[in-house]
């Protein structure tokens, strides 16, 4: 057995019920802000934009916003019907990296917009580890 499977058979083990509720609260939040950032690209765009990191092109810098955009709304309902995710979270773990560094978690002073980027980031993290849980979709299509 490798250590992939080590991990998912420890984490399939070790799993209460009650994160199951957060998973989906976690999956909600996703969806909700791929949804805000369709409705509002030019506001992702631009908070991309003033990070003096790497200079995009105009091209390379929407195909990142939707990206964004729809990995959120996609990934947040598949970690909300517990289907894929350990494969959805994986998916989303460097765009909410990429979240943390944008609201400036490094710099100071610490704000609270930055708590809902870390804390998704650990809870990413967490149901990568753990998988979908005893409520989910994986569960029900499993026997």
């Amino acid at each position: 057995m490798n250590v992939v499977h080590k991990i998912e058979h420890w984490g399939d083990t070790h799993h209460p019920k009650f994160l199951d509720l957060v998973r989906i609260a976690l999956g909600v939040f996703l969806l909700l802000k791929g949804v805000a950032f369709m409705e509002n690209t030019a506001y992702l765009r631009d908070l991309i934009e003033s990070q003096d990191v790497v200079d995009l092109s105009p091209g390379v810098l929407m195909v990142l916003v939707y990206y964004v955009t729809f990995a959120h709304m996609i990934g947040g309902i598949l970690i909300t019907l517990g289907i894929f995710t350990r494969l959805a979270s994986i998916f989303q773990i460097p765009i909410v990296l990429g979240a943390v560094f944008l609201t400036g978690i490094f710099k100071e002073p610490i704000n609270t917009l930055e708590w809902p980027s870390v804390t998704a980031l650990i809870l990413l993290v967490m149901f990568t580890i753990l998988g979908s849980g005893p409520i989910s979709l994986d569960r029900y299509l499993e026997g």
